[in-house]
């Protein structure tokens, strides 16, 4: 696992399977259960390095295409409307 703020970043485990499902490549494994896990490849050492992470250093606090992802979401959300408004009591 690599991506940098995953909680098992760092560990090792076997893959299983590398596929192409819910819109991205990912990786699947079992992890410490005989449940199959899966991540995003791009968390793993399957993808090429983020060029943002790889050049920053560990400076970089973020990867360019999760900005570019958040960025995407924002854009969607900012165009709904809220319907009602409830107080957290």
């Amino acid at each position: 696992m690599t991506h940098p703020f995953h909680p098992w970043s760092g560990q090792e485990f076997e893959l299983v399977t590398h596929l192409h499902t819910w819109g991205e490549h990912r990786a699947y494994f079992h992890k410490e259960s005989e449940h199959l896990i899966s991540v995003p490849a791009s968390w793993t050492d399957l993808d090429a390095e983020d060029p943002v992470v790889l050049l920053g250093a560990g400076r970089s606090l973020f990867r360019a295409g999760d900005l570019l992802e958040l960025a995407r979401l924002m854009e969607r959300l900012r165009h709904e409307t809220v319907k009602e408004i409830t107080p957290c009591m």
